[in-house]
């Protein structure tokens, strides 16, 4: 038995998404937004496009977007790579999502929270160990929340760390099918404990998938790839570009170091030459070399001298 990588844009929107998929995203929503207790009861799969209201306003494409019973807005986003500027988008998305609730002429009181739940397979904050994050508007000095309108949670699968012998919280048994799953070949204990990760393990296994959908799979793998290669050769073009100016930078450092110790030998020569003509103080000040110098050069040539 195989399973689908929960990690790659078409799986995670088949298991996530679908129209079966309504009792998995009750839990998995429980599981990572709410600190694996029952909250989300009931929800409402959306259509993820986000058209704007505005020209020249951005589109946006989700990966799920839900609505849960009392209003509140979810937009749910796993990320492989890490682009330029990723923790703006985020924002945008939430921001975005916020704003289109009101039409033209429609009161405040009508906004309802959203919430932006980002699963990523890279780090996004190194300076934290903590694979799960929480974000909402707080004052910065006492920590009073401004309201729930807005809030950001992070799921950042490469700090998760727990083995199967460790998984506990419902959390954890999320983080790990997402984080795990594709290098699975049957449903292991304890993930086989909960009914809705058994649908999600029976939605993402491989031999359920139509030729077209496998197509769609292989087409998505290759851009994933082609991703990654595209960081792979800037980062290799960018070592190879440093290392050619590093190079430049020595050739050009060596000439400028030969420059100055031909004129400092000059320097020497000059200072020797006029040895005993002039007062030392005039030497270096012909010279450019310091009076100790100027003694020096003397105090060594007289000691060549016997």
């Amino acid at each position: 038995m195989r399973f689908l990588d929960p990690k790659t844009d078409f799986a995670f929107k088949k298991i996530f998404g679908s129209a079966e998929s309504k009792p998995i995203l009750i839990e998995f929503l429980n599981a990572l937004v709410y600190d694996s207790q029952p909250i989300v009861q009931d929800l409402e799969i959306l259509d993820p496009y986000q058209a704007p209201q505005l020209q020249g306003v951005k589109d946006t494409f989700l990966d799920v977007k839900a609505q849960l019973a009392d209003g509140t807005m979810v937009l749910i986003e796993m990320q492989v790579l890490n682009p330029l500027d990723f923790n703006k988008r985020v924002l945008y998305n939430v921001a975005k999502a916020y704003s289109l609730q009101l039409q033209r002429g429609q009161g405040y009181s009508r906004l309802r929270p959203v919430i932006g739940l980002t699963i990523t397979d890279f780090v996004l904050f190194p300076e934290r160990d903590r694979f799960l994050s929480h974000y909402q508007l707080l004052d910065r000095e006492d920590g009073l929340p401004y309201g729930d309108d807005i809030e950001l949670v992070f799921v950042e699968l490469p700090k998760f760390a727990k083995s199967l012998g460790d998984l506990e919280t419902l959390t954890d048994l999320w983080t790990f099918f997402l984080q795990q799953a594709g290098d699975l070949e049957d449903i292991p204990s304890p993930l086989d404990s909960s009914p809705n990760l058994d649908h999600a393990f029976h939605i993402a296994e491989t031999v359920n998938l139509s030729m077209e959908e496998f197509d769609l799979l292989e087409k998505q793998a290759f851009r994933v790839e082609d991703g990654r290669n595209v960081v792979r050769r800037a980062l290799l073009e960018g070592r190879q570009q440093g290392r050619e100016e590093g190079r430049e930078e020595g050739r050009e450092e060596g000439r400028e170091v030969g420059r100055t110790e031909g004129e400092q030998q000059r320097s020497r020569d000059i200072a020797r030459s006029l040895r005993g003509l002039l007062p030392v103080a005039v030497i270096a000040e012909k010279t450019g070399l310091t009076v100790t110098e100027v003694e020096a050069l003397a105090a060594a040539d007289a000691a060549a001298e016997t």
